[in-house]
């Protein structure tokens, strides 16, 4: 059955819709452009370029689905390209970071760092990696955070290698991590589903004044750098130990709603 002129998609919708896959792969740039900073060890320009990277990872989605980029631009697999970028993003700039960098033991910077890259390949190939509530599962390859504050707060070597080996292991581990930008499993409430988003948004900017700071950073943002960590985890462990309802569904609920605004 043809479809009717009135139903087809305009071309500033055809254009927007693509538009998202080059925001998308603009990551891979921000992740080229970050290993050349890494190898002229300009450490904080590294920094300001993989946080680029995780904002482009934070806002594609959304527009994925604001613009129906995944019927209207289906041509390119748009989760295909943002696991590449993600694995260049997340796995192998920070795995490049901490090879050139002084924060491991000399014996171990490359064995580590190979590490880190078989167990995040095997963590992003799971068929469940991001299981259908929109959780990770294992620890989610947040790899180039990790360098972030073990940069931050120089540890010693010795300490910085023995948390990436433990993270390593819990890659393997089924526990359930929340998906920053998909909230709608966290909670049925909107007021904590917003807030846990809005306190995400608040260590994004933290995290960017922080570097600003370096090498002074101011203790009140460190600390609640620190305490929205504590947070993220305490509230992934407690949704793995104490999940919603199987009844939950959010997309029936905004449903309802839409039903009752009519």
């Amino acid at each position: 059955m043809d479809i009717s002129p009135a139903a087809r998609p305009s071309l500033l919708q055809r254009m927007l819709a693509w538009s998202v896959h080059l925001i998308t792969a603009s990551g891979a740039v921000f992740g080229l452009f970050a290993l050349h900073a890494i190898h002229e060890e300009n450490w904080l320009i590294a920094f300001w370029l993989m946080g680029a990277a995780v904002l482009v990872d934070g806002i594609d989605g959304t527009l994925a689905r604001l613009f129906k980029t995944k019927t209207l631009a289906s041509r390119v697999d748009g989760a295909m390209l943002d696991n590449i970028v993600d694995f260049l993003n997340y796995v192998i700039v920070p795995g490049f970071f901490l090879i050139e960098a002084e924060l491991l033991p000399p014996l171990v910077r490359l064995p580590l760092a190979g590490l880190i890259a078989l167990c995040s390949a095997y963590q992003f190939c799971q068929v469940d990696a991001k299981t259908d509530d929109h959780f990770f599962k294992g620890f989610p390859s947040y790899w180039n955070i990790v360098v972030f504050y073990l940069f931050l707060w120089q540890l010693q070597p010795l300490y910085n290698a023995l948390i990436l080996a433990f993270l390593c292991v819990l890659v393997f581990l089924p526990i359930k991590y929340i998906y920053p930008s998909r909230m709608e499993y966290l909670s049925e409430r909107q007021i904590l589903r917003t807030g846990m988003l809005g306190l995400t948004l608040l260590w994004g900017v933290g995290s960017s004044w922080l570097l600003f700071q370096y090498p002074r950073p101011q203790h009140q943002v460190t600390i609640f750098l620190i305490a929205y960590m504590i947070l993220y985890i305490g509230a992934s462990i407690y949704r793995q130990i104490v999940p919603l309802g199987e009844g939950w569904d959010p997309n029936r609920l905004a449903g309802l709603r839409r039903r009752v605004q009519r």
